[in-house]
């Protein structure tokens, strides 16, 4: 079957195998689907442009008519009012036609993801909490002995830099936007306590793991990401030497498109360190699309059954 995430900044797409319950293949792009939300709250003829291309361009990879397609997307979809027209449009031309979910879903569906690869790295996780952090939202995920809760917050890459780019103190901004997720994050360590674990998924935590190991966005390698124990110091590291480079040789690290946004990105994520008060992060590549994947092959396997 083929799994689509389009989310807020990317769309991600992969093959996946329901019997061994692997990928096979995989496509990934930059569409920035949230470009300009904030302004107009429309997603823009630009982003349209660039979801239809990389819908193409995974189509040609993957091979759509060959197999169970199953696409979501998230928050950019489900703020933007003209969502439904956009979404219509991407199925006349493409041919997939995606569900926009709902924060709890999102979560459930990374946190399916997380916890099957938190499983194969053989990684207690009795209790841990566990953050997405997307274009346009960050949903934090909180696991206890089989039980989720999660809340999802507009902080999101995308918009907070464009936001920013406009004139604002991006720590100021931030401080404010982040006072709700503070509030979330103590009424629960209140309730149950903190966590033993921390762990992060999204782009932003896997680039600053790919960064500190010496890869680039060409030769990334999955298998030493998941696992990959990043520290508080660590994400330092990578936003001082990140934005020491030019725009052009950033871009080799991180991707084309994501260059003007890291820093957004990792600042949002040494914020969400200090509030949820861990030193140290647990990073896992694995995200909606992975966990859409294993959630239908599941259900297809249990009706086999």
């Amino acid at each position: 079957m083929i799994a689509i995430d389009l989310g807020s900044n990317s769309f991600r797409a992969i093959s996946f195998d329901c019997t061994s319950l692997s990928i096979i293949d995989e496509y990934e792009a930059i569409v920035k689907t949230a470009d300009k939300l904030h302004q107009n709250g429309e997603i823009s003829e630009g982003a349209v442009e660039r979801i239809i291309h990389a819908l193409q361009e995974a189509d040609k990879k993957l091979h759509f008519q060959e197999h169970t397609v199953k696409a979501v997307t998230t928050q950019a979809m489900r703020k933007a009012r003209n969502s439904a027209a956009v979404l219509k449009e991407l199925e006349q031309k493409s041919g997939v036609a995606f569900e926009i979910i709902g924060a709890e879903k999102e979560a459930y569906y990374t946190l399916t993801a997380v916890e099957a690869r938190l499983n194969a790295l053989e990684i207690k996780h009795d209790h841990f909490v566990l953050i997405d952090v997307g274009g346009g939202s960050t949903e934090i995920i909180f696991y206890r002995n089989g039980v989720m809760e999660s809340q999802s917050f507009p902080i999101g890459i995308v918009t907070t830099a464009q936001i920013c780019d406009e004139g604002c103190d991006m720590q100021g901004y931030l401080d404010e936007a982040f006072k709700p997720l503070c509030s979330y994050v103590e009424g629960y360590y209140a309730k149950y306590a903190k966590p033993a674990t921390f762990v992060a998924t999204a782009g932003t935590p896997t680039t600053m793991a790919a960064y500190l190991l010496g890869m680039n966005y060409k030769n990334y390698d999955v298998q030493k990401i998941n696992g990959y124990r990043l520290s508080l110091e660590g994400t330092k590291e990578a936003l001082n030497g990140l934005m020491a480079l030019s725009e052009t040789a950033r871009s080799e690290i991180v991707g084309v498109g994501r260059e003007s946004l890291i820093q957004a990105g990792i600042i949002i994520v040494q914020k969400l360190y200090e509030t949820l008060g861990f030193t140290q992060a647990i990073i896992i590549d694995d995200g909606v699309r992975e966990g859409v994947a294993i959630a239908y092959c599941n259900s297809k396997n249990t009706r086999r059954d």
